[in-house]
């Protein structure tokens, strides 16, 4: 089943995070406070969702934090809402261990179908490569990961030197604090620039606005225009 035509709706209010053991916490609560602070002027409803309904760590025995945070979830994977519109998948030192996500990698391989957009921050790309859904498709991911992450997907169209990549509904941000960008970028996509330069300022927060400029990435920057449904670059 293709994933609906992300154009042809107005802008989303259904959001959901999907959490997994070690997920990195500013891949989440980043953009999750951009949108805190949306829905002071525009209604969005969030859900948390897990394998459980246990809180989620930021941590796992294998990631060497000696501080971490605990989210509790609203819904398991299995008795997910089928109303989600956007779905955010973070990365994290839990990305590396393929059972720690298989749930994760299965939920996403089938809701992506009901989704109108898919954002992934970090290795989160990494999760959503292993599904399937980013086939064809130009990505990015974390670039201190990176050779990690692309073996993940053989078959995607990575791009390094990116901040963010958007192709048609799948939006996908570089390390961490990339998702910040990604995030107010979307925001500007759905309800305007005017919104997104409101929130950032807001925020107190200085954007990167141009997804081609990786300071991370080294070497030459290259295209990464946006790509709508239908059309594809090489990577």
């Amino acid at each position: 089943m293709p994933a609906p035509d992300p154009d042809s709706h107005s802008p989303p209010t259904r959001f959901a995070v999907a959490l997994f053991p070690g997920f990195q916490a500013l891949d989440v609560f980043g953009p999750l406070d951009i949108l805190n602070i949306l829905s002071k002027q525009t209604p969005l409803s969030l859900y948390i969702l897990s394998a459980t309904l246990d809180p989620v760590s930021t941590k796992t025995a294998a990631s060497g934090h000696s501080v971490s945070q605990a989210v509790v979830p609203t819904h398991t994977y299995a008795e997910s809402p089928d109303d989600i519109e956007v779905l955010l998948l973070p990365g994290g030192a839990g990305t590396r261990d393929p059972e720690n996500v298989r749930e994760v990698v299965n939920f996403v391989r089938a809701a992506y179908p009901r989704l109108r957009y898919l954002l992934t921050v970090c290795t989160g790309s990494a999760v959503a490569a292993k599904s399937g859904v980013l086939n064809g498709r130009r990505a990015t991911s974390n670039k201190r990961a990176w050779e990690w992450a692309i073996a993940q997907g053989p078959n995607v169209n990575w791009v390094r030197h990116a901040r963010w990549v958007t192709d048609g509904n799948t939006w996908t941000s570089s390390g961490i604090s990339a998702g910040i960008d990604m995030m107010y970028a979307f925001v500007a996509d759905q309800w305007g620039e005017d919104i997104a330069r409101a929130l950032a300022d807001a925020s107190e927060y200085v954007r990167n606005t141009d997804p081609g400029v990786e300071p991370f990435a080294g070497g030459q920057r290259n295209g990464v225009a946006k790509y709508k449904k239908g059309e594809r670059g090489e990577g």
